[in-house]
C-alpha cells in the first residue's frame, strides 16, 4: 500500500479518500479508507509526503517529496520475488508433522476455496479501469491455477511423511523463569 500511495501521489496531491478512489479505479482492489489515512500518516513520518493544508473543502491534500518520488519510481523498477515466507506452505509443513492432523482434509478444504475463488472471478466494476483490473484478475487467476497444481504435489510430498514427535533435544538458550511476584 505504502508505495502503491507513494506512486499515485507522484502525478499529482491528492486527499485521502481521492487516494482510495485512484487506487480501486486502477487496480480494481478494494481497500479500507482507515489503511490509507494511517499509511498517509507514516509515510509523512518517513519524511515520504507532505501535508499540503486543506483544500478549499476542508481536506487534507498530500503531496510526495522528493525521497518519496524517488522511492516509489525505484518500487515500479523493482522485481518482486516471493521471499519464502508463505503462510499456506508453512501452515501446511508445519501440518504434515504434527501427529494426528487431518492433513487430507485441509487440503481438500484449500481445493474446495481456490476453486470457488476462480469461480468467482468477475467483470470489472463501473469506474475501475478495465485494463488494470485486468492485469490484477489475470495474475491472481494465474496464482489461484498454480496453487491447484501446488497443492497436487504438497499431496503427492504428504503422502510419504511422518509425523514427527517433540524432540528431547533441548536448545542450550531460553528465556529463563520469571522470579515468583
Amino acid at each position: 500500500m505504502r508505495q502503491s500511495l507513494l506512486a499515485i501521489l507522484d502525478h499529482g496531491a491528492c486527499y485521502g479518500s481521492q487516494l482510495r478512489a485512484e487506487y480501486i479505479r486502477r487496480t480494481g482492489a478494494s481497500v479500507n479508507v482507515g489503511q490509507i489515512y494511517t499509511t498517509l500518516e507514516r509515510l509523512e513520518r518517513d519524511g515520504l509526503v507532505d501535508n499540503g493544508g486543506v483544500d478549499d473543502d476542508g481536506r487534507i491534500l498530500w503531496s510526495v517529496t522528493p525521497a518519496g518520488r524517488a522511492e516509489a519510481r525505484a518500487w515500479l523498477r523493482t522485481a518482486s520475488v516471493a521471499d519464502g515466507r508463505d503462510e499456506l506452505a508453512l501452515r501446511i509443513a508445519l501440518a504434515v508433522t504434527l501427529p494426528g492432523v487431518d492433513v487430507a482434509g485441509i487440503l481438500s478444504a484449500q481445493r474446495a476455496g481456490v476453486r470457488a475463488a476462480l469461480a468467482e472471478e468477475g467483470t470489472p466494476s463501473e469506474g475501475t479501469d478495465a485494463t488494470g483490473t485486468a492485469i490484477v484478475a489475470a495474475a491472481r487467476r494465474a496464482r489461484l491455477e498454480a496453487e491447484l497444481r501446488w497443492l497436487d504435489e504438497v499431496e503427492e510430498l504428504a503422502a510419504g511423511s511422518t509425523a514427527l514427535a517433540i524432540s528431547d533435544e533441548r536448545p542450550r538458550r531460553g528465556r529463563p523463569a520469571r522470579a515468583a511476584l
